[in-house]
């Protein structure tokens, strides 16, 4: 068992998570924000927000699972490409991982044997890891999980900027939006980079400005059709 962690077991569920939450945050608070700016009531702002919310958690979830059983089509249809290669011709698919094994730097008497013995304990395992990269022969992807995470997600990031508009004054609702998206999206930046493993001021200012600019456009879309002043 290796000394150091990894974060890669986690990267899936990680993409589904942040993705869903950095979007929901996004595209509630900016929907939010360009209905306000636009000098629209209480209820218009909260009814947006609840709708987006809705039809955003619903897609996002629904296009995680297509993506990701695309995927895990792919995956299954390349399996069963190796497992039929290694009835017809087991003798060219041991070659192949033995010269596999060469490449990464193995001398050719101890690749044959490793390959044997690789072949011999697991051989659909093996090239499955060597050849396709995917580890298990059940696949990597899994769409059920990728989608609930993301639907999930998606309506945990929109809640907080949809509260943030129930209990603020309406005049002042869209900086307050504003504010506790920005503070959201700082904090699911810090939070995802831990998980990963990967440095957090990137990710923290990577997600705030694209957050900021979205919400700055729909801000400016919204007082052009501002015809209350």
């Amino acid at each position: 068992m290796p000394r150091e962690g990894h974060f890669i077991n986690r990267s899936n569920a990680l993409r589904a998570a942040m993705l869903g939450a950095n979007d929901g945050v996004v595209s509630i608070s900016s929907l939010m924000i360009g209905v306000t700016a636009a000098g629209l009531t209480r209820g218009d702002i909260l009814l947006t927000g609840l709708a987006g919310l809705a039809a955003g958690g619903l897609s996002m979830a629904a296009g995680e699972y297509i993506s990701v059983s695309t995927q895990w089509d792919v995956e299954q249809a390349d399996l069963e490409r190796e497992r039929v290669a290694l009835i017809d011709d087991p003798e060219y698919e041991l070659d192949e991982l033995t010269e596999g094994l060469e490449a990464r730097g193995v001398e050719a008497d101890l690749a044959r044997e490793v390959a044997q013995q690789m072949t011999d304990h697991d051989a659909l395992g093996a090239h499955a890891r060597e050849e396709l990269g995917i580890f298990g022969v059940e696949g990597q992807a899994d769409p059920q999980q990728a989608a609930i995470f993301s639907g999930v997600a998606f309506a945990l990031g929109a809640g907080l900027p949809l509260m943030a508009a129930v209990v603020s004054p309406v005049d002042v609702a869209g900086p307050v939006i504003a504010a506790i998206a920005i503070a959201t999206l700082a904090l699911s930046g810090a939070v995802g980079a831990s998980l990963g493993g990967t440095p957090i001021a990137p990710a923290v200012r990577r997600v705030v400005l694209l957050g900021g600019a979205a919400m700055l456009l729909t801000w400016g879309i919204g007082s052009a059709f501002n015809f209350t002043h």
